[in-house]
């Protein structure tokens, strides 16, 4: 039976749900990611013109490997810089991810990229679709050597912060680097669930509740590592809130040093 989402439990006992994009859905993505593709080729062309007048053979050879370093290191490139998106993804909020939940590694984006002429086979990626319309995660053979799925990556209305945080002091804006790597570290679906239960709250029973703050606090204070004064003292519900503080609201440098000497603030 076909999986419509993936389901990962955490070491810390945290479950994030994963939509997984179809192989329809993939295939758009795919034919914009080649028109793309045939932009970018179109434009080398272009400058490659004026060897035409020295040599027609070496300005062909030219466009030729530029053609195949253009096709492969598109979608390598892109997916590193963009944390799995292409141009085709983006539009279509999709996003490649590892399988098992962990950080996409640069040589998985490789494989899975290196392997996409195989899934092409014999023409419009037949290969490639067949394997991913059996396959329960939606993979074709480059996702399954790499270990890896898209997913659908639905937009995230900014939650009203200034509501959640009520006025608490973010100890953790005060080192604006840390802050930076855990925005960096923190996936969209792991950001969401921690917006989520702090929106929840309310709706659980205090001992669950207690719960619930001090495994996501467990699992997010495993992203990046803190000095112990930006955290010691720190409730867990309140940990939280300063994670979702730094990842959905950017503030200029200047607004974080005010906030870093701000007097009277609450702690935490």
């Amino acid at each position: 039976m076909k999986a419509s989402a993936l389901v990962i439990k955490t070491p810390e006992g945290i479950v994030f749900s994963q939509t997984l994009a179809g192989p329809v859905t993939r295939l758009f993505a795919w034919f914009i990611d080649l028109m793309s593709i045939g932009i970018i080729v179109s434009a080398l062309g272009t400058v490659l013109g004026e060897l035409r007048v020295i040599s027609v053979d070496v300005t062909a050879a030219v466009l030729t490997l530029g053609y195949f370093a253009i096709s492969i290191g598109y979608g390598i490139f892109l997916e590193w810089a963009w944390r799995g998106q292409t141009i085709g993804k983006r539009l279509l909020s999709l996003r490649v991810v590892d399988a098992e939940g962990m950080r996409l590694q640069f040589d998985q984006i490789v494989t899975r990229n290196l392997l996409r002429s195989v899934d092409m086979l014999p023409a419009f990626y037949l290969v490639g679709g067949v394997v991913c319309w059996l396959s329960r995660k939606c993979q074709r053979l480059g996702d399954i050597a790499a270990n890896t799925i898209v997913i659908r990556t639905p937009r995230v209305t900014e939650p009203d912060l200034d509501q959640l945080l009520a006025g608490k002091f973010n100890s953790l804006r005060q080192y604006p680097h840390l802050a930076a790597r855990l925005r960096q570290r923190v996936s969209p679906g792991e950001a969401s669930t921690a917006l989520q239960a702090l929106i929840r709250r309310d709706e659980f029973e205090p001992a669950a509740r207690v719960e619930l703050f001090e495994q996501l606090a467990g699992h997010f204070r495993a992203k990046v590592d803190f000095p112990p004064e930006a955290t010691d003292g720190i409730a867990d519900e309140q940990y939280i809130r300063n994670v979702v503080d730094v990842v959905y609201r950017r503030v200029s440098a200047a607004a974080e040093r005010r906030e870093s000497v701000a007097p009277g603030a609450s702690p935490g």
